[in-house]
């Protein structure tokens, strides 16, 4: 038997709700179906927009597969029902959502992963602030932290990415006549993401990240016997490898979450190699109390999460042992959190960032200033 062959992914990416992602995903489904392709509807999230629901009109639904927790019935996406009727296409609606306690896997998006690898193609929908890397910029945009993320790597895997756009006068406008929202919730949407002002910078960031994701997929066509294969981008021929490095320094600290996400971020559009470590003057981080050792190991398994690779190095010199490492492996970009300064001690009256400056001097060292509430960056 040929090898089976991984589904496609489609993701219809907006910026808010309301914006027309469900719809539009389910017109390109209709107009498949037109085409005699089989397709069916995996989950759907109506919000009782009348629009969108009639758009579901002649698509075949698998009904929802319910879940008893604590007392309660809740639906979720039936995936093994899916995989038994095993449609050429699949439209499922909001690809961040987390499935309910009791559910085989965490995430729908994970579920989704199981429909590509049995050769099943999906169409998906989310919204901007559910990509993981954007996290910390969300919540200082908008004062929310956005709680259900999908890892950047998975919209990476997708072989299309298209953005379903309408300017936020519109939205606002959509969301008073009561199209996105009833009045109670569209109310307390006004107070949240729904302001002009945040929504014209989820929309830039929107488009920004779709700009990207075409970018990354496009391929030299003039290449000598290339044929062209949707998402395929023939690294080997157009370049012999990433020339930048990205190293992220990992501890105890809180920013350490956020300093791994932006350095990923950063890795991703350089089309580099990231590493995220943590410095112990012990193996296996035992110089650490308890529960600072919790904390780093906690972010070290977010790190890989991310598809980074993670390292513990020892060293009694923090920053040496760093800056060593880094030279070791071609490093160009530093990323460290400014740590509490009973952690570190400074050796020779220089705090450890001055001792990485000074160490590191034919590299970028970018420090995450914690002030408040507010992280910012800052480059030496």
């Amino acid at each position: 038997m040929p090898d089976l062959v991984r589904g496609k992914l489609k993701i219809f990416l907006g910026y808010a709700a309301g914006v027309g992602k469900t719809y539009q995903m389910l017109e390109e489904a209709q107009e498949l179906k037109r085409q005699g392709r089989d397709v069916v509807i995996g989950y759907f999230e109506p919000h009782s927009r009348k629009d969108t629901i009639a758009k579901t009109e002649g698509l075949e639904t698998i009904q929802r597969r319910k879940i008893d927790y604590r007392g309660a019935f809740f639906e979720e996406m039936d995936t093994d029902a899916l995989l038994r009727r095993h449609p050429e296409i699949c439209v499922v609606d909001e690809f961040p959502h987390t499935n309910v306690p009791g559910s085989e896997r965490l995430k729908r998006w994970q579920d989704v992963q199981f429909l590509l690898d049995s050769g099943i193609d999906v169409f998906t929908t989310m919204n901007i602030q559910h990509l993981e890397s954007l996290n910390d910029q969300i919540w200082q945009i908008t004062g929310i932290r956005v709680r259900e993320t999908i890892p950047d790597w998975v919209m990476q895997q997708a072989d299309q990415v298209v953005m379903v756009d309408l300017t936020p006068r519109a939205l606002l406008n959509r969301l008073a006549r009561g199209v996105v929202y009833s009045q109670e919730k569209a109310q307390k949407a006004l107070e949240n993401f729904f302001q002009e002002s945040t929504l014209v910078v989820l929309r830039e960031m929107a488009l920004r990240q779709t700009a990207h994701e075409v970018e990354i997929r496009q391929v030299d066509y003039d290449a000598p016997g290339f044929q062209s294969q949707p998402g395929y981008r023939d690294e080997t021929e157009q370049s012999p490898g990433p020339s930048d490095r990205i190293l992220i320094l990992v501890t105890p600290e809180p920013s350490s979450a956020m300093l791994i996400r932006r350095g990923k971020r950063v890795a991703d559009y350089l089309q580099a190699d990231c590493f995220a470590v943590s410095v112990s003057r012990e193996s296996d981080l035992h110089d650490l109390s308890a529960r600072d050792r919790e904390l780093v190991e906690r972010h070290l398994n977010f790190a890989r999460n991310l598809h980074i690779e993670t390292r513990v190095l020892q060293g009694q010199d923090v920053a040496k042992t760093l800056v060593e490492f880094a030279h070791l492996n071609s490093v160009t970009h530093l990323f460290l959190a400014r740590p509490r300064p009973s952690q570190w001690p400074a050796l020779s009256g220089r705090s450890l960032v001055q001792q990485v400056v000074h160490l590191a001097r034919d590299m970028q060292v970018t420090i995450v200033a914690d002030r408040g509430n507010r992280q910012q960056l800052q480059t030496a």
